[in-house]
């Protein structure tokens, strides 16, 4: 049986001026998801976020929660609540009555709004924290008090529009784990806006991944990293080394694709072109570097020879950049599995051999276009 939709897009379109910021995008939310928009600045997920909300009026196209139409209608009679990036809280009230406001606006009784503040309080981690200001609050502090404000009406859907671009590295972290720790025991439909693919990864059940108002791909973030359809998908979710060719056949499960300097490697099949011009592409992860001149070359694997430009010893790993005799510059993570360190890092200049399966390959249709505003991806597809 189908879940149930809390959120539902049909053919949305937002103009400012001449600017088509959201460009008829249809989409649907599930309940009880956690739903991420990810992409660039100016890529129209917070206009979107801002249209479901009620904080903007599409130009056309219809909006509905649940089984409503919502389109016309202002943010408070929406059944949502939104958490922005300032937390917005009301600096001279205790966290206390920050959180019980939406309380005693629907003149919920004394007894019980102790009671719901307490249990929304233990949610967040924060019993013990009723008196104070907002000001005596750590930034991770203010987000979790914001968060049980928005939750403690229980809406139908909560809105979060980069809620942690505030906090440092290491809170934003913690955070992301806290977030999807809450959202799961509340139940309630989570939609995201970030530009951080890491944030978006760690938390999403699904993403969206948005490019210049219309929806690039949309997937679990397994698919979206493993099986990117496009090159800006590939190099907006991590770095990717991508390789242009023609399909030369196939056997089965698995497509040949032939490089322009006769290099033959392998791909799986499914969802790839059958003919034509492709791009292959493999993960900095996936790729083996093996100073031995043939290594892996004959036992299945897809096998490149290559010079080693630069070496970065990065701590759990050593980033490797190897030029290929084709003149691609391929990026490559090895893993340091032992306490031997920089001296153990491949020299430049050295030649090697790098090898990976043909089953972590993957396959974009089509020659190199531009990314607009993707700081991962050049035109040739090589890491920037």
């Amino acid at each position: 049986m189908p879940q149930s939709v809390d959120v539902r897009l049909d053919h949305i379109t937002k103009r400012f001026h001449e600017v088509v910021a959201v460009d008829d995008l249809s989409l649907e939310v599930e309940r009880g998801e956690f739903f991420s928009m990810l992409g660039p600045s100016g890529c129209g997920k917070t206009t979107t976020l801002r249209m479901i909300g009620g904080f903007e009026e599409a130009t056309s196209g219809t909006i509905y929660l649940g089984d409503a139409d919502v389109t016309g209608q202002p943010p408070f009679k929406r059944d949502v609540n939104t958490v922005f990036q300032n937390y917005a809280l009301f600096p001279h009230l205790s966290v206390f009555e920050n959180v019980a406001f939406g309380l005693r606006r629907r003149k919920v009784a004394a007894s019980e709004i102790v009671t719901q503040v307490g249990a929304m309080l233990e949610l967040v981690e924060l019993p013990g924290y009723e008196a104070r200001k907002p000001s005596q609050l750590s930034g991770g502090q203010q987000q979790r008090v914001a968060l049980a404000r928005a939750l403690i009406n229980r809406p139908r859907v909560l809105l979060l529009d980069e809620p942690l671009g505030a906090l440092d590295l290491k809170l934003r972290k913690q955070m992301q784990l806290e977030l999807k720790r809450i959202q799961t025991e509340v139940g309630i439909t989570f939609i995201y806006v970030t530009h951080d693919q890491e944030e978006a990864m760690t938390m999403s059940d699904r993403i969206a991944v948005m490019r210049a108002g219309r929806i690039e791909q949309l997937g679990n973030p397994e698919e979206l990293y493993e099986r990117p359809r496009t090159a800006f998908v590939a190099g907006f979710l991590g770095v990717s080394n991508l390789l242009e060719g023609d399909v030369a056949g196939g056997d089965g499960s698995l497509v040949t694709v032939k490089l322009h300097d006769g290099t033959l490697l392998r791909a799986p099949a499914d969802g790839a072109a059958t003919t034509g011009p492709v791009r292959i592409g493999v993960r900095p992860e996936k790729l083996r570097v093996d100073a031995r001149a043939e290594a892996g070359a004959s036992n299945g694997l897809n096998a490149l020879s290559g010079t080693v430009l630069d070496a970065s010893y990065i701590g759990v790993s050593t980033q490797y950049l190897v030029q290929t005799a084709e003149g691609h510059r391929l990026t490559v993570y090895a893993q340091n599995l032992d306490t031997a360190g920089a001296g153990e890092l491949l020299a430049g200049g050295q030649h090697v051999q790098l090898t990976w399966k043909p089953q972590h390959t993957f396959v974009i249709s089509g020659t190199a276009e531009h990314v607009a505003g993707d700081p991962h991806l050049t035109e040739e597809g090589e890491s920037a």
